[in-house]
């Protein structure tokens, strides 16, 4: 693949302007999250892209939107690749709630089902078509794509006039990837089945050499690569050392009463014990908890997916297997038993927490036998392939260790959680301030080892004096002051380093080798031995050399659990929310679902039941304009929700109808915030382009110039504006709005006595563009903040 591109071919502004009245009306939402807005160009210019939006970023939204725009605009129906028939099925279950024609084809489809939904395409009736890789492709799995014939789904889809596919889950396709699936590799001919058709990619986990294959694999043309920003900053990651699992793992529970959680383990076995340890006699009779593994039969798993996602039950404890069928957005906990098995595996297991927006917590318990385990079901999984004849790339089993190891690393490391994440995906990490206050080094789960220097040097002293031809467990012994056979072969006990560290534990010491490996201060590195197996040993670095000198600085740090911190957080992120109300909505968000046969957070989100307890509207205009409530929606469920809240205000006194929490606020950091509390996942632009932007403002230069000289697009230059107005307060903005617009958003903005974009849109007839009422909503704030 090419140097990454980021620029799309522009549809026509009015194609998306009425995608934007579309998901205003469908959907509810009044503004894109950061990229959206790029990947739906993509989509409407027929621009082959790689969209890479982490879990909760709005991926579904970049191709569902402009699959309805361009359908009902005679340009055939979009196809949705999907690995999973429980992941088609819930997207096919919430978009049809919304009124949208969706359908799939699968193998849970009887021949009657699957001939009308061949009926509905043929006959131009339907926007998305879901369908398996294989089932679109066809053919036996074991033969090389290019004999593959055809499946009998190509030449419906030709007549029905696709020309676009949407490939979900797109890492499935990479050797390199954490997920690698062979049928992916099927897609690889889908250029040539379809000539002419443009190809969207879109995954929630993937590093650059991961993004090169995808783009490669699929053989798309000068593809759009749009990658959003990796950090989840409502996310609080705690990797705490396994000791008192069961302890730590209800110590956890007993934070989230009531909230939905998943319990991963690495073992089948370990699922069913632990369901069994949950599940123990005294509770309410209900069971606590389900488990989920790839032992049960599918009936079963599908009944396990299905009450979870249905709410029936809020606790599931799985293996990997379970997951990424699962579209709750509600999940307030991830908590691991072991270690993942990459990074890219736990970042998109924890992604599946805090998809609303709101807070969540992801635990994980780890253990250096983790790391032995994962390697010897690595070892097995290779065997039994290799008895069964089937091939196993070596860069594959090189890729894995590689992954393990990273994991390894991450958990035992001494750096913030979240810039660890966001720098592993190859991105700078900007926090909005110098602590990300969501992590356990940074909550203070966690404290600095006093002598951390001296700690530090002894160790490097270490694999120093023994050649540097060892790896971990080798200088643990020997700091330890410990006598295994091949110390005593070395004559490693007679080293002056023998026994400096003897008042530590090995978990402590391999702790403390890892952070320094972490910090750079140590390497390493795998040296091949005669049988073709990795042994990972320690080097030095140049900045082992500098800390040896005391030069250097080390920071090395000890489990120190509080929890204060993240009570913190979620105390302010219920902040004026009528609890009780918040329940009683749910529980009638509940119910509505079951009538409906679909999953409760296709009627609201969570966040929308928080903005209505916050709120309490009694009125069907006051409800439109919280956040997620679209017409379809205000006219389905409308009065029977305004009849509850104002039967509670009345039952309790309370005053209903209160204003809106403003969406321009004073921090800057925070106006990137979208009206869930979800800080923006834009990648963050070089700061480079924004310094020229604001030197350009400065003189008054128009958006559409300054988005010439700066290389950006007007959106990305209109959000640059309106961080500029917030923090320079021009005293006048005409050159950019209109005075007469001015004129009627600040007499809305009065009129309304709120800032939030939807109602001023909506109050201004839907008349006035969003960026345009953004940047007077954001002069008025700053203005008001100089009186």
């Amino acid at each position: 693949m090419t140097a990454p591109v980021v620029t799309t071919a522009r549809p026509a502004a009015d194609a998306l302007a009425e995608v934007g009245r579309l998901i205003q009306e469908t959907w509810g939402y009044a503004s894109l999250r950061p990229l959206q807005r790029e990947a739906i160009e993509a989509v409407l210019a027929s621009r082959d892209c790689v969209v890479v939006l982490p879990t909760g970023g709005g991926k579904s939204l970049c191709y569902q939107a402009p699959a309805i725009y361009l359908a009902q605009h005679g340009q055939g129906p979009m196809v949705v690749v999907s690995p999973l028939i429980a992941l088609m099925k819930d997207q096919v279950d919430a978009l049809r709630a919304l009124g949208v024609q969706a359908s799939q084809i699968d193998s849970s489809l009887g021949p009657q089902e699957r001939r009308k939904t061949l009926d509905d395409l043929r006959a131009g009736r339907l926007h998305l078509l879901f369908v398996s890789p294989e089932r679109l492709i066809g053919g036996p799995k074991e033969m090389p794509p290019a004999e593959r014939p055809a499946s009998a789904l190509i030449d419906p889809l030709r007549a029905a006039g696709v020309r676009r596919f949407a490939i979900d889950e797109a890492h499935c396709i990479s050797h390199w990837g954490h997920d690698f699936r062979p049928e992916y590799r099927q897609l690889s001919t889908l250029k040539t089945l379809v000539p002419g058709c443009a190809i969207h990619a879109f995954t929630a986990t993937a590093t650059v050499q991961v993004r090169d294959d995808i783009a490669a694999q699929l053989t798309l043309e000068n593809p759009a690569l749009l990658v959003g920003n990796f950090d989840r900053p409502n996310l609080i990651y705690r990797v705490l050392p396994r000791r008192d699992m069961m302890g730590q793992i209800q110590d956890t529970l007993s934070r989230h009463p009531g909230e939905a959680g998943i319990i991963y383990c690495v073992r089948r076995r370990d699922v069913d014990d632990l369901v069994t340890a949950l599940n123990a006699p005294g509770g309410s009779g209900r069971p606590r908890a389900l488990g989920y593994h790839a032992g049960l039969t599918p009936q079963t798993r599908r009944q396990v997916q299905e009450a979870f996602a249905r709410e029936q039950c809020d606790l599931i404890v799985a293996t990997v297997a379970f997951g990424m069928g699962i579209d709750r957005s509600n999940i307030r906990l991830v908590l691991h038993t072991g270690l993942p098995k990459s990074i890219e595996a736990y970042q998109q297991e924890t992604g599946r927490a805090g998809r609303d927006g709101l807070e969540a917590e992801c635990v994980l318990l780890y253990s250096g036998q983790d790391v032995i385990t994962w390697q010897y079901l690595l070892d097995r999984s290779v065997q039994d392939a290799l008895a069964t004849g089937t091939p196993v790339s070596a860069d594959y089993i090189l890729s894995a260790r590689r992954h393990l190891e990273e994991m390894d690393r991450f958990a035992r490391g001494a750096v913030c959680r979240h810039k660890a994440l966001v720098e592993y995906f190859g991105q700078p990490y900007q926090p909005a301030t110098t602590s990300c206050r969501a992590c356990d080094h940074c909550l203070g789960d966690t404290e600095v080892l006093p002598d951390a220097l001296r700690v530090a040097q002894k160790i490097l002293s270490a694999v120093a004096r023994t050649g540097q031809r060892f790896g971990a467990g080798h200088i643990i012994a020997v700091l330890r002051g410990e006598h295994p056979e091949r110390v005593r072969q070395l004559r490693h006990d007679q080293l002056s380093v023998h026994g400096l560290l003897a008042d530590r534990s090995s978990r402590e010491l391999r702790d403390f080798i890892y952070q320094l490996i972490g910090q750079g201060a140590l390497a390493q590195e795998n040296l091949l031995l005669r049988e073709g197996r990795p042994a990972p040993i320690l080097k030095l670095t140049p900045a082992s050399v500098e800390v040896m000198k005391g030069l250097r600085p080390v920071r090395l740090i000890q489990t120190a659990l509080q929890s204060a911190g993240e009570s913190r957080r979620t105390e302010s992120s219920w902040e004026g929310v009528d609890r009780p109300l918040f329940e009683e909505l749910r529980r009638r968000r509940k119910e509505a679902a079951d009538r409906r046969g679909v999953p409760p957070y296709v009627i609201f989100s969570d966040a929308t039941l928080r903005e209505l307890a916050r709120v309490r509207p009694t009125t069907l205009a006051g409800l439109r304009y919280v956040y997620g409530i679209g017409q379809t929606k205000l006219q389905e469920y409308g009065a029977e929700w305004v009849a509850a809240i104002k039967a509670h205000c009345a039952a309790h006194h309370l005053p209903s109808d209160l204003p809106l929490a403003p969406t321009v606020p004073a921090n800057p950091a925070a106006a990137a915030r979208g009206p869930a509390g979800l800080a923006a996942t834009a990648y963050r632009r070089p700061p480079a382009q924004k310094a020229l932007a604001w030197k350009l403002f400065a003189k008054n230069t128009p958006i559409g110039q300054v988005a010439r000289q700066t290389g950006r697009k007007p959106s990305t230059i209109a959000d640059y504006l309106a961080e500029y107005i917030t923090q320079e307060r021009p005293a006048s903005i005409a050159a950019w709005i209109p005075d007469s617009i001015y004129a009627r958003v600040a007499a809305a903005i009065k009129t309304t006595g709120s800032t939030r974009l939807k109602p001023l849109f909506i109050a201004l007839n839907e008349t006035v563009p969003y960026d345009q009422i953004r940047l007077v909503a954001a002069h008025r704030g700053a203005l008001a903040r100089d009186d």
